[in-house]
């Protein structure tokens, strides 16, 4: 058998997936675990992902790299399943792999939506957060390696780019002049005119800089869909993670792009049970994503990581971490079915994938008529909601 990917986490991660299988090519007998390991639950999946991997493939060789093999290296390298890690920060260096850099296919295989790396890493210290341990400080890759990712997607039919980072938004800081992720999608924008569209991953709201906002706010390519690294909707919490924004900064972002754009629709990363969380903290988190009306909301219950300031802090009991958890995705919820309901008997302009559905502009997942060619653009009047679907 060839070589198998498989991918847990962030659309990083995915990306960065796609990158290995093209690495690796036809490895012999090989399966790969790119781990991740920002949450306790995170580990607990790698570590299954691992020993079904084994089950699967008993006489294949099998290797473990992602965040998990740089935080969890010495737990991992004890389990029997393990053959081999791969550092995080090495994985797409053929060397690590020890096959020649020439031997990398530079042909992309027809993905409906082409994930595409600008940055990696990560120079904040969120309390709470063992990413930088896992990623290293941040790094932006240059504008012309970036174009030459998107064109490989593009001369493959991708009718959609989704640009990924650790931290998106710090992209070009370290780069020759410090330019701004808006100048970059705009350098993509220029150089592909025939691109549908360009879509973010999650973004931090409060290094959104002006190039990059009047882009959300008017440019019919890019995406009316922002995913915010948020995390909480109190500003005591959010001083105590060391994020960079308050609440109203948040708001205020949101409300800014909605005026030029009423049509945005708002994701958003949210953690409950943050330490120290008291009831009015909980209820200024519970609040936000009414603010906001999140409809692409993550609830990640707190995850003690070892090492972490938070993980000093006064902890929240578990059963009210998984009880504030519940309370924030029936917030989500029921903003994502108004949301939902509204879109009904609206024309729709959706990109088909596998499996009989597509995305939206607004990233609604849309059910398409039976015999609808992924990788097309069609538009739909959805007439239901069934299932949190438009159909």
């Amino acid at each position: 058998m060839t070589v198998e990917v498989h991918s847990l986490g962030c659309r990083l991660n995915i990306a960065e997936s796609e990158t290995l299988r093209d690495l690796l090519g036809r490895a012999d007998d090989l399966v790969v675990i790119n781990s991740c390991a920002v949450t306790a639950e995170a580990v607990r999946q790698t570590r299954q992902a691992i020993r079904k991997a084994r089950r699967a493939r008993p006489e294949a060789r099998l290797i473990v790299t992602g965040c998990a093999a740089e935080i969890e290296r010495e737990m991992l390298a004890r389990m029997p399943e393990v053959d081999g890690l791969v550092a995080n920060t090495a994985k797409l260096d053929p060397r690590a792999w020890n096959v020649p850099a020439a031997a990398q296919p530079r042909e992309k295989r027809g993905y409906t939506r082409g994930f595409v790396q600008v940055q990696n890493g990560c120079d904040h210290s969120c309390t709470f957060c063992v990413i930088p341990q896992g990623r290293g400080p941040s790094r932006s890759r240059p504008v012309a390696d970036v174009l030459e990712d998107v064109a490989i997607h593009a001369d493959a039919g991708a009718g959609e780019i989704v640009l990924t980072g650790v931290d998106l938004t710090s992209w070009g800081a370290d780069l020759p002049g410090s330019r701004r992720l808006g100048a970059l999608c705009e350098a993509i924008l220029a150089r592909f005119p025939a691109l549908p569209r360009l879509r973010l991953s999650s973004i931090d709201g409060a290094k959104v800089d002006p190039a990059l906002f009047e882009l959300l706010a008017g440019e019919a390519r890019m995406m009316p869909h922002v995913h915010l690294s948020l995390q909480h909707g109190d500003d005591l919490i959010l001083k105590r993670m060391k994020r960079r924004h308050s609440r109203a900064d948040a708001i205020a972002l949101v409300e800014g792009l909605r005026a030029r754009r009423p049509d945005l629709a708002v994701g958003a990363d949210v953690i409950a049970g943050f330490p120290t969380e008291d009831e009015a903290a909980h209820a200024g988190n519970v609040s936000i994503i009414e603010a906001l009306q999140v409809v692409h909301g993550h609830v990640f219950p707190y995850s003690r990581r070892p090492g972490t300031p938070a993980a000093r802090m006064p902890q929240v009991e578990p059963a009210m971490i998984k009880a504030r958890a519940a309370e924030l995705r029936v917030a989500v919820n029921r903003q994502r079915q108004r949301w939902l309901d509204g879109l009904v008997g609206h024309r729709l302009s959706v990109l088909a994938e596998r499996g009989g559905s597509g995305h939206a502009e607004n990233f609604a997942r849309v059910r398409l008529p039976e015999g609808t060619q992924p990788g097309t653009l069609v538009s739909v009047t959805p007439e239901k909601v069934v299932e949190g679907i438009l159909e």
